[in-house]
């Protein structure tokens, strides 16, 4: 794929795959960036930090009770019709099992359903990559465990560090592999040190595929995984976050080539491209992305992609000074209990 390409299944969307009837293509976007836009509804209300309560307090309901234009289906729908089953987890946990936000993740299919959506706590903490890490992790509690949980982590954190000023490509790497912790840690240095050695997609796809293969619990066949797929695990790694990585620096952080690659290395590549995508997007700024497909996809997916980010900018900068008012509070009552040497 060169670009935004036609309906997937032309006219026979609805019924070509029944049990996902989605019209993919023509410029729709998917349930990577519902989730994603979601998350930034939460941080406008709450206009600070998140944790698993907040998800408990106000995506769930935005999820389950809010009727938005979903343009998979065509129509307006609750997002909770057009999410996948791993999303769904958390509504029935939270909503209907009344559980503990903070390991409501616990017993859900591990897989990237958390890491897809963590850009925006990367932004609200960004050039501060210790702590998104910190922050996506208690968020994703309410929705994933293990590795899936530890994913959503790094993604933040990777989206973080690309905002500090003069990051590159590998120094986000370089950030991720510091925080980064069992499976995560190995795959993403396996990824990319297979990665390090293209700088062409095409011919990376097949090796960067062989170097997550040991800590992808899915398997060979995507959708059909093994009996052992998405279990919690020390040793394992989503697939998708480390191929993202290996993107970035096969595309050299370039926006389009990074996207692209994503894209066609097939498999779950639309959580994969988010999450390169959004890697690229804070290195670079808007500046990076094609006008072309920001267009398309507006005017295709009916979304308005500009709100959400200027609104989430918003509530970054109030953070960062109600932060900052804390810390220099910390400050002074340190300095009051210990004196200045």
């Amino acid at each position: 794929m060169t670009g935004i390409v036609g309906p997937w299944h032309g006219d026979d969307w609805r019924t070509a795959r029944p049990i996902a009837p989605y019209h993919k293509g023509d410029g729709h976007v998917t349930d990577d960036t519902l989730m994603t836009h979601a998350l930034i509804r939460v941080y406008e209300t709450v206009r600070g930090h998140l944790d698993a309560y907040a998800v408990a307090d106000h995506l769930v309901p935005d999820l389950m009770s809010r009727p938005r234009w979903i343009p998979e289906l065509e129509a307006e729908a609750l997002p909770l019709q057009r999410i996948f089953l791993a999303e769904k987890w958390i509504v029935t946990r939270l909503h209907y099992g009344h559980a503990d936000p903070r390991e409501a993740g616990s017993g859900n299919i591990v897989n990237c359903g958390a890491a897809m959506y963590m850009a925006p706590v990367g932004l609200v903490n960004a050039a501060h990559p210790e702590a998104a890490y910190a922050e996506a992790l208690d968020v994703a509690g309410a929705h994933q465990s293990s590795y899936g949980r530890e994913a959503a982590g790094v993604l933040a954190a990777a989206v973080a560090a690309a905002c500090a000023p003069g990051a590159t490509p590998g120094s986000v790497v370089g950030t991720c592999l510091a925080l980064a912790k069992d499976g995560t840690r190995s795959a993403i240095e396996a990824v990319c040190e297979v990665a390090s050695r293209h700088t062409d997609s095409e011919s990376a796809l097949a090796p960067l595929r062989a170097a997550v293969a040991p800590f992808d619990t899915v398997g060979p066949h995507y959708r059909d995984p093994s009996l052992g797929a998405r279990r919690p695990s020390r040793l394992h790694s989503i697939e998708e976050l480390p191929v993202a990585l290996g993107m970035l620096l096969v595309g050299g952080g370039d926006y389009r080539r990074t996207v692209l690659g994503s894209v066609n290395y097939g498999r779950d590549c639309d959580s994969i491209a988010t999450m390169s995508g959004a890697i690229c997007g804070a290195l670079h700024g808007e500046r990076a992305i094609p006008a072309a497909w920001v267009k398309t996809v507006s005017e295709a997916s009916r979304l308005d992609l500009h709100a959400p980010a200027r609104a989430l900018a918003d509530v970054a900068r109030e953070v960062f000074f109600r932060d900052t008012a804390r810390r220099r509070a910390h400050e002074a009552a340190f300095t009051a209990l210990a004196g200045v040497r």
